[in-house]
């Protein structure tokens, strides 16, 4: 259950955001404390993303976030690992704060998902855009902000939103134009889910996230303000498309006319045996 390499590099594998029953999501290892070179170890994790476990008290978790090359700050999926594990171990209560990066994220257990305050989202329309070099024509075009503005782009089907593979530069060149940082392209289509969506970020520093929960919270605002989100239910699920690594993700929010309020964004963590890193 627990993958061990050397005394201070012992840590657990988990697949966070995982779709149901696929291999997708996140793969994270989360190391119960953070001694020695923190950059070394993230790098002979074998896996994308490590979370070190700093200090548990009762205010919280404190983490530190690695990729296998630089010090990423602060993750979402890489905190719900980690909450996790912590919870599982009995080090922590179903509320409680993580703190990454010198930043505070109230979380919660809601349906045995761990689920990060996002904050509230804004909505406005979005400027003219042109689309045509894309390879589409959008159904409803909108701008969503947690603080780092999203074009979100409704397609017709699943289908289409499955088939695309947009050309980075011109993802580039749109969000200049929109004056946007990320690309949703979703559809209402979704198997057993809200919504279906995929999420780009050349602008960010990646062509396609996996499992993007800023961008998911920013969808789930710009449902809400079409009217878009099933009625006095709190809580949607997406799935984000990403090519050979399907994720579901869960949204809690209040609706608000201008966008959503008080939203947390979330999802599953599981337990890998070592042979699992490989799928």
């Amino acid at each position: 259950m627990t993958h061990h390499s050397s005394p201070l590099t012992h840590h657990t594998p988990y697949r966070v955001y995982a779709a149901p029953h696929t291999e997708g999501g996140k793969l994270v290892s989360v190391f119960p404390a953070a001694q020695g070179d923190l950059q070394a170890q993230a790098a002979s994790a074998g896996t994308p993303l490590s979370v070190f476990i700093e200090q548990v008290n009762e205010q919280g978790a404190q983490l530190r976030v690695f990729t296998p090359t630089r010090d990423k700050g602060e993750s979402d999926s890489a905190a719900i690992a980690a909450l996790h594990h912590l919870f599982a171990a009995g080090q922590i209560a179903d509320v409680t704060d993580v703190q990454m990066a010198g930043q505070t994220y109230p979380a919660q257990l809601c349906g045995g998902e761990w689920l990060l305050r996002q904050g509230d989202v804004s909505v406005s329309d979005a400027p003219h855009a042109e689309f045509g070099a894309l390879g589409f024509t959008p159904d409803a075009v909108q701008i969503a902000s947690t603080g780092r503005p999203n074009l979100a782009v409704q397609l017709p089907d699943l289908a289409s939103l499955q088939a695309l593979t947009p050309d980075a530069e011109v993802i580039r060149q749109l969000g200049q134009a929109t004056g946007t940082t990320g690309l949703i392209l979703y559809t209402r289509e979704a198997p057993r889910a809200d919504v279906s969506f995929r999420a780009f970020g050349p602008l960010k520093g990646f062509y396609e996230d996996a499992a993007s929960s800023n961008m998911f919270a920013c969808l789930v605002g710009a449902l809400s303000v079409r009217g878009l989100l099933p009625e006095h239910e709190p809580l949607v699920r997406g799935l984000q498309h990403m090519p050979g690594l399907p994720s579901r993700l869960t949204a809690q929010y209040l609706p608000q006319p201008g966008g959503a309020s008080d939203l947390w964004i979330g999802g599953s963590a599981v337990l890998l045996e070592p042979a699992g890193l490989n799928g």
